[in-house]
């Protein structure tokens, strides 16, 4: 692997969420935002993105004179699947002086109809910078949207009905019960998840105060908490880089099921194939990557 990134001026890039094997040969590690960035200034000839297609699109649109590979084409996502882009037209149409907010989560044609790119770590910033008499779309995640509307106080924001069928199994209920049975753990929960704001509301009777983190901010989180113990309310994947990079604290999954079939997809077998063999090259339509990245760009103010 060693010789075959030299001989091809690559870098890999992997995704929290990845499997063990495909982390530990992965020069860059980290959630959508962290990636995108070293995505944009890596020196590297070709990037093989191993996370889901979404993410090898951002790449490839921040990184035009660069080849861009995803190991499986096949690595979906479900909040990507949830956009209707026409319905995105039309409202743009319907509220002339309305803002776009994109979660990352999107395609490259979705986000190409938008204003604004944000992803966990920086959408309560974007949302909140936007003007309040201007209304606003925010998709596709609603468990994230109705995060940031209730942090907001905003009337004036539609959210998009999507959802991560992985988070979204991570209701209230289920949260509550794993706080409940360790309830000397640090709760740390990803804004895509099923509960919402009810754990906003419910967990501070318990005596429990979440903190609602992307996967970076968690794994930052944890190294420097004095607590030992967690609850991490994400899928499980991140939980190999924390054991490595916070070694002697107890982390514990809210759900053993929380895995993503589409992130699993990527195997240490197919990112050698991908860089032996050059595939699955990643391209984007010109004039689609050039609005994408109009609103992807407007998104590291925010970082």
């Amino acid at each position: 692997m060693l010789r075959l990134k030299a001989e091809k001026n690559a870098v890999i890039l992997a995704h929290n969420y990845q499997l063990p094997e495909v982390q530990d040969v992965a020069d860059f590690l980290g959630d959508s935002l962290n990636l995108s960035l070293e995505a944009a200034k890596t020196k590297a000839q070709m990037i093989v993105f191993a996370g889901v297609y979404f993410m090898a699109e951002t790449a490839a649109i921040l990184n035009p004179d660069k080849k861009v590979l995803i190991p499986d084409p096949n690595a979906g996502c479900s909040l990507v699947d949830s956009v209707d882009n026409a319905y995105v037209q039309k409202w743009r149409e319907r509220h002339p002086d309305g803002v776009v907010v994109a979660y990352i989560n999107t395609s490259a044609a979705t986000k190409a109809l938008s204003d604004y790119v944000c992803t966990s770590a920086n959408c309560l910033k974007v949302v909140e910078a936007i003007p309040r008499d201007k209304p606003v779309l925010f998709l596709p995640d609603k468990y994230l949207g109705l995060y940031i509307k209730y942090k907001t106080g905003r009337e004036n924001m539609e959210i998009w009905n999507g959802e991560c069928y992985v988070h979204a199994e991570l209701s209230a209920d289920k949260i509550l019960e794993v706080a409940k049975r360790y309830p000397d753990a640090e709760l740390l929960i990803h804004p895509e998840c099923g509960c919402g704001t009810a754990c906003l509301l419910e967990l501070p009777k318990l005596g429990v105060e979440p903190k609602f983190l992307s996967t970076e901010g968690m794994v930052k989180y944890v190294k420097v908490s004095l607590k030992r113990r967690f609850i991490i309310a994400t899928e499980t994947g991140i939980i190999y880089r924390m054991q490595k990079e916070a070694p002697g604290k107890e982390l514990i999954p809210a759900s053993e099921g929380a895995i993503c079939k589409y992130m699993k997809l990527i195997t240490l077998e197919k990112v050698y194939r991908s860089l032996r063999d050059g595939v699955y090259h990643v391209v984007v339509e010109p004039e689609i990557a050039k609005r994408a990245k109009a609103a992807i760009e407007r998104m590291f103010q925010f970082q």
